[in-house]
């Protein structure tokens, strides 16, 4: 039967979700056998490359959930601030913006003090970390408060000015005092009837639903998701990252979201794509699982051999997956050096078969390294 009411939010057993448990059942299963395989082969590679795998995961994470709402963030910037963070000692550490520096905070909070309660003071203090400056873009926005009504209704829009597609109208704002505290008791209850796995994805779609910030809801939903799967594993380590999948099937994402929250309380659809999704953010782990292993065994293949600071920057930037090409010019802004000292710098390089130059020549020179960064196998 449709429901006489538009979203969701409206319906009179709202929030009392239901869906079709065994539709999920297989791939639930298959996402905690993939949880735990992973989980175990981490495990299994030791202390430093566990940090390492983090680190990548982490970065991963937080660049593609602001990819997601169209911000791009530096990558470098965001691997810097979560090395400093976790205490890890990496080489090549950079200065970092606020509004980096808060987002990494949000997520390694979420993710590192998983076991603590979700509370409204830990909300308000993750959206001022998002919001450092009060504003989102050029627009002034109440930070660490609820959203209220004073511009008109909470609307997720898309299309030009005069010819707006509402996908999404939110609760009105006097409704969230009272919708947050159900939220954070039905959220933080040690007891629960069905998997924290489904835990996490009921929990992001009803934080979203709610749409109590004036800005940064998703950012805030997809960290609730991501610390409540930490308490599904039992550990602060992650070594996948749901963003990056969220972000590569962006468009299949807003839209199941979009259709269950204009549908009823049977969830079913919107949990079974998240299953999906969270499966290949798993098996995704691998590409991030080849780079950490690629870089571990580089630096073990030269242990002994004489870099100088540059070289050894510039390098594990390579490893970690240098964006576009590297040319001498990029070498010396990285480095810091002049074009001659970046030069010599490279020839060393190419001279010990580290580095090679890219086939198409002339004043696109390029290079790349030797080494081959493959899938790594069970």
């Amino acid at each position: 039967m449709v429901p006489s009411k538009k979203y969701i939010h409206e319906l009179r057993n709202w929030p009392q979700f239901t869906w079709d448990q065994a539709q999920l059942t297989e791939k639930l299963a298959s996402v905690r056998y993939l949880q735990g395989r992973l989980i175990g082969r981490m495990e299994s590679l030791g202390f430093a490359l566990q940090e390492e795998a983090v680190l990548q995961a982490l970065t991963e994470e937080v660049v593609k959930t602001s990819e997601i709402e169209g911000e791009t963030l530096n990558r470098e910037q965001v691997r810097s601030s979560v090395a400093r963070k976790l205490g890890l000692d990496v080489a090549g550490l950079v200065p970092v913006p606020r509004d980096v520096d808060g987002i990494v905070e949000l997520m390694i909070d979420a993710t590192q003090n998983f076991r603590k309660p979700l509370t409204q003071e830990r909300l308000f203090g993750w959206h001022a970390a998002l919001f450092p400056n009060g504003r989102s873009g050029m627009t002034k926005i109440r930070v660490a408060a609820w959203r209220d009504d004073s511009h008109g209704p909470m609307q997720v829009v898309s299309g030009p000015i005069g010819k707006e597609n509402v996908h999404f109208e939110a609760p009105v704002a006097k409704r969230l005092n009272s919708e947050m505290k159900s939220f954070l008791k039905w959220f933080n209850a040690k007891e629960s009837e069905y998997d924290l796995v489904v835990k996490a994805a009921v929990s992001h779609f009803y934080f979203v639903t709610i749409h109590p910030f004036e800005d940064g809801n998703g950012r805030v939903a997809r960290a609730i998701a991501d610390m409540m799967l930490t308490a599904s594993e039992n550990t602060p380590q992650r070594f996948y990252s749901l963003s990056s999948q969220i972000s590569s099937e962006r468009k299949s994402y807003y839209e199941i979201l979009e259709r269950t929250q204009k549908g009823n309380l049977d969830i079913t659809e919107w949990l079974s794509w998240f299953l999906d999704c969270l499966g290949r953010a798993i098996q995704g782990s691998e590409k991030n699982l080849a780079v950490v292993l690629a870089k571990a065994l580089f630096w073990k293949k030269h242990a002994g051999k004489k870099f100088n600071d540059r070289q050894k920057k510039i390098i594990n930037r390579m490893l970690d997956g240098f964006e576009g090409k590297l040319t001498s010019s990029k070498w010396a802004k990285i480095g810091k050096c002049s074009q001659d000292t970046a030069s010599r710098d490279i020839e060393d390089l190419i001279q010990r078969k580290i580095l090679r130059k890219n086939p198409e020549g002339g004043r696109s020179t390029s290079y790349s390294l030797w080494i081959k960064l493959e899938t790594v196998k069970d």
